[in-house]
């Protein structure tokens, strides 16, 4: 489809434009330098609303494109559309942004316009991220992100934010590099940084593979999976709530999309010869990740090496597709796989913004995140803790919430390739409830454990919105997920042909 108005250039502009609107403004005043940030945020999701509406849900094929000359020496080119992998995770981004500016309305006191102006910019760079049809493009822009989130961290973030930041970006940085190489290797073999054409070139089995490789150090540092997963928990406990709920929410879904339109379709024969290495991976963050969450004290932490081990669905649904086809013969398990990813991706977008939020809401009272400190929330904040136990069960898997759907699709899934990765991934059943349940267990419930438990006050009138939003998301979801399964199917049975090409 072509868009008869840019709408891709809307979501991307608007808020890059309006972040900087905001720079020049700076505090002289906050109030509306906030209310023109909800403004701009609100307008991009009902830009995004529109995008959703008019997608057609029947075709494989990009929509919305834009194309126009950049930088005509390298043949690279401003050049946007969506299909359904990217534009569900645009619709995501869209629809967090303006929650995590109306919850930073009055707990952000230094800079809140810089503040509000950061997020606005970051979103902007998020969605031309999942947009991008040009490499270079896609490029300039994953690296662009880091940008306003480093500044988040560093300017926003706890007493550790300097080590966090510079931890984060040199991770990332490093990783995105060897994807530059890769990306210029591609362009000076074909002569187009298009995605299609990097699809479709013909590579050799040792180009491939080392292109495979290099694209792995860049998506699974921003997964991020075992073993270069250090940087998040550090990143997650010094950011402020709004930096931690972007990063869960959309920032780590960068890698997963990143396997899904390029390793996937550019480097399918090395795809599936190294399959066992990204299962691999992806089970140890299930099994061991959900290990190292049992013995967190910090809740921020426990949720971030939880978002390590559900992010590890994303990729085991992926990689399992080729291990099916070769046990079955067929692509629906491969498809069923891809699918579970997909959702389970936009699932814990909704849910680890959701109980950072909750984090966020019991820190602002009390100033401390260590599970210690409290005990018997629910006697002084019932409310709260009726929100915080629901997105609690949705991060163990409950049926009927967003968090069962995705995976289980992908255990499903596995099971058709091997009853073992089923049975490793399923253990995440088991440990999800198990240090889900112990943080909830010592905060939310029992009696008061002290004074200061004892002076909390329920959510006002902000908090409520923020999560009722975002409880509505996670039920709508588990109970009805046929929508975005249909807007994905096409995308997803033209990405499985993609992988069962021979490239050689």
């Amino acid at each position: 489809m072509q868009a008869d108005w840019p709408i891709l250039s809307v979501l991307v502009w608007l808020p890059i434009a309006a972040g900087l609107a905001l720079l020049m403004i700076g505090d002289r005043s906050a109030g509306l330098g906030r209310w023109l940030g909800v403004v701009a945020s609100l307008a991009t999701f009902a830009a995004s609303v529109v995008l959703w509406r008019d997608f057609d849900r029947g075709i494989a094929v990009m929509q919305f494109v834009e194309r126009q000359p950049w930088i005509g020496a390298f043949n690279a080119w401003y050049h946007l559309g969506v299909d359904g992998i990217s534009m569900p995770l645009i619709v995501l981004t869209a629809f967090i942004t303006p929650l995590v500016i109306i919850a930073g309305w009055t707990v952000i006191e230094k800079r809140p316009v810089q503040y509000v102006a950061s997020f606005l910019i970051l979103e902007g760079l998020m969605i031309g991220v999942f947009a991008a049809l040009d490499a270079m493009l896609f490029y300039v822009l994953w690296e662009a992100m880091l940008i306003p989130m480093f500044v988040i961290i560093g300017v926003w973030g706890g007493p550790r934010r300097v080590y966090a930041t510079i931890k984060f970006f040199l991770y990332t940085f490093l990783g995105s590099v060897l994807m530059l190489v890769a990306l210029i290797y591609l362009y000076l073999k074909g002569g187009s940084y298009s995605i299609a054409d990097l699809q479709a070139m013909p590579l050799s089995m040792r180009e491939q593979t080392l292109i495979f490789l290099a694209f792995l150090a860049a998506f699974a540092v921003k997964v991020p999976m075992w073993p270069v997963h250090t940087w998040l928990p550090d990143a997650h406990v010094e950011a402020p709530t709004g930096g931690s709920v972007i990063l869960a929410a959309i920032m780590l879904k960068m890698g997963g999309y990143g396997f899904l339109r390029f390793s996937l379709p550019i480097t399918p024969d090395a795809s599936r010869e190294l399959d066992w290495l990204i299962i691999l991976m992806s089970l140890t963050a299930v099994v061991y990740i959900g290990l190292v969450a049992l013995v967190q004290q910090d809740m921020k932490k426990l949720i971030a090496y939880s978002s390590i081990a559900h992010m590890g669905f994303v990729t085991l649904g992926a990689f399992a597709a080729f291990q099916i086809v070769r046990v079955t013969g067929g692509t629906d398990g491969a498809e069923m796989g891809l699918d579970g990813a997909m959702v389970q991706m936009i699932s814990h977008g909704l849910i680890s913004g959701a109980l950072f939020f909750c984090v966020g809401v019991l820190y602002d009272r009390m100033h401390s995140r260590q599970i210690a400190d409290y005990g018997g929330v629910a006697n002084t904040m019932p409310v709260f803790a009726a929100f915080m136990v629901l997105f609690a069960m949705a991060n163990a898997g409950l049926p009927g919430t967003s968090g069962f759907v995705g995976e289980f699709l992908v255990i499903l899934s596995s099971f058709r390739a091997s009853f073992w990765y089923a049975f490793l991934a399923a253990t995440t059943l088991v440990l999800g409830a198990a240090y889900t349940l112990w943080m909830v267990k010592r905060v939310i419930f029992g009696p008061v454990a002290n004074d200061n438990v004892a002076a909390l006050t329920d959510l006002n009138g902000r908090e409520f919105l923020v999560l009722g939003v975002l409880a509505a998301g996670v039920l709508l979801l588990g109970l009805w997920p046929a929508p975005l399964l249909d807007v994905m199917r096409p995308t997803i049975e033209q990405l499985v042909q993609l992988m069962m090409v021979t490239k050689l």
